[in-house]
């Protein structure tokens, strides 16, 4: 149901855009004309452009959209910060702060977990990430989910607690279920706990940042972190760190509101936690005292959903910033990006539409019309390129692909100069854009078609690629 509604929607918003545009505007072909460069270069170019009332149009149209859509997610978020009706939203503001107003519950401690399924490789890295902040966790409990190698021996001498699953058959979701019902019975108000990915770095202040927002915000449900790739892996690495650098300065333009809580690293408050394994099987899916519903693909965006449909407040300040593992071949990227897409898609489904999903469901509806865009605009190059003998430059097109160039080099200028010299050859990064976009239609034809979902552990099979240097298979668990 939620790949058709996806490709319907799309489809009809397409082909309004196609009919607008066929009466709106005539073309007719122009004769053009020559220009002399530099004295002896010849080049053809056509001044036609569309006209004024056209083009403000379309400019006030994607305005409308845009402004339409941000309104209505800023209304639906302060309809939660406001709401005191604690049937529906026990998470909202106001309700919390009622609840502890003129309480002290002591300190923010942190006790962090970290699921790891053979994760002995890149662990010591992230405990001494944790070591080395400037706020140092009450506890670090490494959950070692169904290890063949020296996950947990690793773990215990480097002085951190260990917490063995039990017949966990329900993957990363699974083990941290497992570890959450040995933990949360014990944490008060302010114990605050954080999932982190074994393979994930902090950067320096993470904690003693995240600790200030609980501190000083008490209904403040939830803090999560803004990921950027690690170095290396050539050519597709800069790719992926490109397309986070601009996630990270989305989320800052928006003042740390949250599209997503991060598994890389987030830190909730028990009651947040708790709140949502009480409301499992009623009005959030998942099995009842479960805090992760094992169903979901994408454990970390559902929990974020299921924290927004409460009314909790979430936030991902500048400051907890993380570096964490990038996809070293496009056959990774590929099956990454795909459990990605079908997860969010899944869970959009199991949630509906609602208020707190509907900026969830705009986002997938825009990539879907940017899909048939991108891949129109490469359509029609294409054809021109080969219908005819000299090329032709239009002015207005160039100005406008000027401004779009400039917008994708300050959007990733604080990623340094390589990053900066990829966004301004913008072509390399339209086939990246052009690929995520084929993930997306076979994320929604799967869905759509009901197909099952078998992911292995990308992570795990790309850092086995990395230390053989080869991209021969590696076998790895599903986790």
């Amino acid at each position: 149901m939620t790949g058709v509604l996806i490709i319907s929607t799309t489809a009809a918003m397409a082909l309004f855009l196609w009919f607008v545009l066929a009466e709106a505007q005539a073309w007719t072909a122009s004769e053009p004309r020559e220009a002399l460069i530099g004295g002896g270069l010849s080049v053809l170019y056509d001044p036609q452009a569309p006209q004024l009332g056209f083009v403000l149009a379309a400019v006030v149209l994607v305005l409308l959209v845009t402004a339409g859509v941000a309104l209505f997610d800023l209304r639906a978020t302060n309809r939660s910060r406001r709401s005191s009706d604690e049937s529906a939203t026990p998470l909202a503001p106001r309700v919390v702060m009622a609840e502890t107003r003129g309480v002290f519950h002591g300190p923010v401690t942190v006790t962090v977990l970290i699921p790891a399924h053979n994760e002995e490789t890149p662990l010591p890295k992230t405990l001494s990430s944790l070591a080395s902040q400037s706020y140092l966790p009450e506890r670090v409990i490494v959950v070692a989910d169904n290890c063949t190698d020296g996950t947990a021996d690793l773990a215990r001498s480097a002085g951190v607690e260990v917490l063995e699953t039990v017949g966990n058959t329900e993957k990363k979701a699974g083990a941290l279920n497992q570890a959450l019902k040995e933990v949360l019975p014990a944490q008060g108000p302010n114990d605050v706990v954080m999932v982190m990915d074994a393979d994930t770095r902090l950067d320096d202040g993470f904690l003693e940042a995240a600790v200030h927002k609980f501190t000083q915000d008490r209904a403040l449900m939830a803090v999560g972190g803004l990921f950027y790739g690690e170095e290396g892996h050539g050519l597709l690495g800069q790719f992926q760190r490109n397309e986070y650098t601009r996630y990270g300065r989305q989320i800052q333009r928006r003042r740390g509101r949250v599209f997503v809580l991060t598994g890389t690293a987030s830190l909730f408050r028990p009651k947040a936690l708790r709140t949502i394994a009480e409301q499992r099987g009623e009005k959030l899916p998942g099995r009842h005292g479960d805090v992760y519903d094992t169903a979901a693909l994408t454990e970390d965006n559902e929990l974020t959903i299921a924290i927004k449909s409460l009314g909790g407040l979430m936030i991902s300040p500048a400051e907890c910033s993380v570096v964490t593992e990038l996809m070293p071949n496009l056959r990774l990227l590929w099956r990454q990006r795909l459990r990605w897409q079908r997860g969010a898609l899944e869970n959009l489904g199991a949630y509906g539409v609602t208020r707190q999903t509907f900026r969830y469901w705009a986002q997938q509806l825009g990539i879907g019309y940017s899909v048939i865009a991108l891949g129109t605009f490469f359509l029609l190059i294409i054809i021109t390129a080969l219908s005819i003998d000299r090329w032709i430059w239009f002015p207005f097109w160039l100005g406008i692909g000027l401004l779009f160039v400039v917008e994708r080099v300050v959007s990733v200028w604080r990623g340094g100069w390589r990053a900066r010299v990829l966004a301004a050859t913008l072509f390399p990064e339209l086939l990246y854009d052009m690929f995520l976009n084929l993930v997306y239609i076979k994320g929604v034809i799967d869905i759509t078609l009901g197909r099952k979902a078998a992911w292995g552990n990308t992570t795990t099979e790309a850092r086995n690629l990395s230390r053989r240097g080869t991209d021969e298979p590696a076998v790895s668990h599903n986790a």
